[in-house]
């Protein structure tokens, strides 16, 4: 008996972004006030409402693109989808980062990893650092497009032998 095992790099891929976004979705919903606080703290030049609107809706879009990503269903619309959060994503963090706010992205929840940035954990601040991610949503940007452009162009079919 024979076993071969074979790794897909883009299956991976698309799997670890899929279920990337669901935990960061999960993690905003599980506390929207916490996430409103996170987005205000951007300081961004939106009225009041289109925050409201963002903290709300934000993490159902994530949801529902990292579901279909990982489902495999109408996955150019999951990716096209996901580059439009990634560039937004980009450049909000890259916003911060330049203007020289230290805030936590408001991204994820650390705990479910065992980490707090409150106890003076410095891989914990990291990780929710500003520069942190805005280097992080630039290589799930360029992912996303890499999976994209590659869901676009038409698989041939296998060859027989």
């Amino acid at each position: 008996m024979k076993v071969t095992l074979e790794f897909d790099f883009k299956t991976w891929l698309r799997r670890a972004l899929g279920l990337l976004l669901v935990w960061a979705a999960v993690s905003k919903l599980g506390n929207l006030q916490d996430f409103y606080a996170s987005l205000l703290a951007y300081k961004l030049p939106l009225p009041d409402m289109a925050a409201r609107a963002a903290a709300v809706t934000l993490p159902w879009l994530e949801l529902l693109c990292g579901l279909m990503l990982l489902a495999r269903f109408r996955l150019e619309t999951a990716l096209s989808w996901a580059i439009v959060l990634f560039a937004i994503f980009t450049m909000a963090t890259g916003a911060a980062w330049l203007r020289g706010l230290d805030i936590s992205c408001g991204c994820f929840n650390l705990h479910t990893l065992g980490l707090d940035p409150g106890e003076n954990n410095r891989l914990a601040k990291m990780l929710e650092s500003v520069w942190f991610a805005f280097f992080r949503a630039v290589l799930l940007l360029a992912a996303s497009v890499y999976l994209w452009r590659g869901a676009a162009t038409p698989e041939a079919p296998p060859a027989r032998s």
